[in-house]
C-alpha cells in the first residue's frame, strides 16, 4: 500500500533535496492542511487514530497570536499507519472542510508556526473569499475592507 510522494517539498528544509527525499520515503509523519481553525487535537486523535497509533500531534499556530492556523503534523509510530491515513483520510471532510494529507520529512521545532507575514499561513493572506472556518476573509482582503470602511 506504499503511497507515492507528492511533488510538494518544504522550501525551508535544511538539507539537500536527496536527503529530503530519503526522509520523506521513510517518514512516519504527515502534514495535514486545509483544516478549520476550530479543529481540535481531540478530533484529530479520534480521526487519525482509526488508522493506527498516533504518537503525537503538533498543531500549526499563528506565530504572533499563538492560535490555530489551519494545519498540523501527525506523527505515527510506524510508516504503515501513516500510509493508511494517506489512503483513507486524505481528501475527506473534517469540520466541513476537505483536508489534505502529505508526507512530511519529520517535525522540527519551530515548524508549527505559520510563515505568513501576518503570522498565519501564506495562502490565507491572499485568499479573497470569505471562509468562516479559516477566520473570514484573507489578510489582504481584510485590510482592503478596513481601508474601504475608513474611506466611506
Amino acid at each position: 500500500m506504499a503511497h507515492e510522494l507528492s511533488s510538494y517539498r518544504d522550501q525551508h528544509f535544511k538539507g539537500s533535496r536527496t536527503e529530503q527525499e530519503r526522509l520523506l520515503a521513510q517518514s512516519c509523519t504527515l502534514y495535514v492542511g486545509n483544516m478549520s481553525f476550530y479543529t481540535t487535537e481531540e478530533q484529530l486523535y479520534e480521526l487519525f487514530g482509526k488508522c493506527g497509533d498516533v504518537k503525537r500531534i503538533v498543531m500549526g499556530l499563528d506565530k504572533f497570536k499563538r492560535t490555530p492556523c489551519g494545519f498540523c503534523f501527525i506523527e505515527f509510530y510506524n510508516r504503515q499507519d501513516g500510509e493508511h491515513a494517506m489512503a483513507y483520510i486524505n481528501s475527506t471532510r473534517l469540520d466541513d472542510r476537505i483536508i489534505r494529507t502529505d508526507w512530511d520529512a519529520g517535525f522540527v521545532e519551530g515548524r508549527q508556526y505559520g510563515r505568513g507575514k501576518n503570522g498565519g499561513q501564506v495562502r490565507d493572506e491572499y485568499r479573497t473569499d470569505f471562509d468562516s472556518g479559516r477566520g473570514g476573509y484573507g489578510q489582504i482582503m481584510q485590510q482592503k475592507l478596513q481601508l474601504g470602511d475608513f474611506l466611506t
